[in-house]
């Protein structure tokens, strides 16, 4: 008796790591494995995915550009806009109205201050600066080595749910339905794209699991396109421009080395 009792032990014990090595096998339905907690300089505690991007005084901006800032109203910004070395006269279909300083304008579609190039100091120096961070914040996030995930799904992500890490393409993004990123507070993701962004209309990039905007970076050569009502979460770091279409909205921060052009969106900075 004592020897079947032994052997029945062991097969159960047998067969509970079995389930174990199932359930964890099983755990991300994407077949994506998140990478190493805290990897990376400035992980957060805990978290998941490669260091975060410092945007500096970049940082102070929902919006930044530097040939121009376009609109079709009625758009809601809320946050900062800012434009360098183009002039105030590059931000059309704003209504703006200096300031008495001269250091800033307002716009009833933003809930936050405009700052062009050829505003009185300091904010042109200011805005050399922050075009300066955003540069800086573009080459270190196209600069990260190593990617978790190359080429995935021949650069298709609509309907997957990706978990924290650091992606890569070597063409362009297409979001044609949702894309779910999955994480914590202190994950972080960092999308290199050698091509552009084209996001379908009524697409959206969701959030879940206590996932931040602020800690997604998207850093693209090409064009971002966000289709008609769309949203996109994230930091945008674009080598060229930004365009959202006709009621399109963004969750955290557009910054462009050329132009961003908005039409009746809806803009809040994370």
């Amino acid at each position: 008796m004592n020897r079947l009792e032994n052997h029945s032990k062991r097969g159960m014990w047998f067969g509970a790591l079995l389930l174990v090595a199932f359930a964890a096998a099983c755990n991300d339905s994407t077949g994506l494995s998140p990478t190493t907690p805290g990897a990376g300089p400035g992980a957060g505690a805990g978290g998941h995915g490669p260091g975060p991007v410092v945007l500096g005084t970049a940082g102070n901006y929902v919006i930044l550009a530097k040939s121009g800032i376009s609109n079709v109203p009625t758009s809601a910004i809320t946050g900062n806009l800012g434009l360098s070395p183009a002039a105030a006269s590059s931000i059309t279909g704003l209504p703006l109205t200096l300031d008495a300083s001269g250091t800033f304008a307002t716009t009833p579609e933003v809930t936050g201050k405009v700052y062009a190039a050829d505003y009185t100091e300091p904010t042109h120096t200011n805005l050399i600066t922050a075009v300066s961070d955003m540069m800086t914040a573009y080459t270190d996030a196209a600069g990260r080595p190593t990617p978790d995930h190359t080429e995935l799904a021949a650069g298709n992500i609509g309907g997957l749910t990706l978990p924290a890490g650091l992606y890569k393409w070597s063409n362009t993004v297409l979001i044609p339905i949702d894309v779910t990123l999955s994480g914590g507070a202190n994950d972080t993701w960092i999308f290199q794209i050698a091509g552009g962004i084209t996001q379908s209309s009524a697409a959206k990039v969701l959030l879940t699991g206590g996932a931040l905007a602020k800690n997604v970076v998207w850093q693209v050569f090409g064009a971002v396109d966000i289709g008609t009502t769309a949203r996109l979460e994230g930091v945008v770091l674009s080598q060229t421009s930004i365009v959202l279409r006709t009621g399109a909205s963004a969750n955290g921060r557009l910054l462009a080395q050329t132009a961003v052009t908005l039409d009746g969106n809806t803009v809040v900075e994370q």
